[in-house]
């Protein structure tokens, strides 16, 4: 269920692909993927670590609770980057720990699910990097986002 959550997430967060590390299912049995985004988005399953390849300048972002992981809040997204997570039982091993640039962690008092951990990343991912300005100072609505630049034809 896990997996398949995943993959729904990145698909409704527009993400450009979704990866694997030694999933132990098929990401056609995750039922939990209602928006069947793996025929939306491209799914790359790689054996394991050594296998494991990224685009060229993509940063890897880890997602794991360990001392020296910078707090979500606290952090900037690169903004070419693909995010691991560790099992729903696991975490991270050293090997891809070693691969990653960055870890961050999710500032809780303990371990979430990771389909729910892959949310708030990707969350806030979109309110830092999307375009949307500081929030209001008082309650309530913030002004409104400017349209996207739209260039002159000639």
């Amino acid at each position: 269920m896990n997996l398949g959550n995943l993959l729904r997430i990145a698909h409704a967060f527009d993400a450009s692909f979704f990866f694997s590390i030694n999933a132990q299912l098929k990401l056609s049995d995750a039922q939990s993927d209602t928006s069947r985004a793996s025929g939306s988005l491209p799914v790359y399953n790689f054996r394991d670590v050594n296998e494991f390849r990224l685009p060229i300048g993509c940063r890897l972002v880890g997602v794991e609770i360990t001392d020296g992981a910078t707090e979500l809040p606290r952090f900037r997204h690169p903004l070419c980057a693909a995010y691991v997570f560790g099992g729903e039982r696991g975490s991270l091993s050293e090997a891809i720990l070693k691969r990653c640039e960055f870890v961050v962690k999710i500032p809780t008092r303990f371990s979430i699910n990771v389909g729910m951990a892959g949310a708030i990343v990707l969350y806030d991912r979109l309110i830092s990097l999307g375009g949307y300005p500081g929030r209001p100072v008082a309650p309530g609505r913030g002004p409104e986002i400017p349209p996207p630049h739209k260039w002159a034809h000639r």
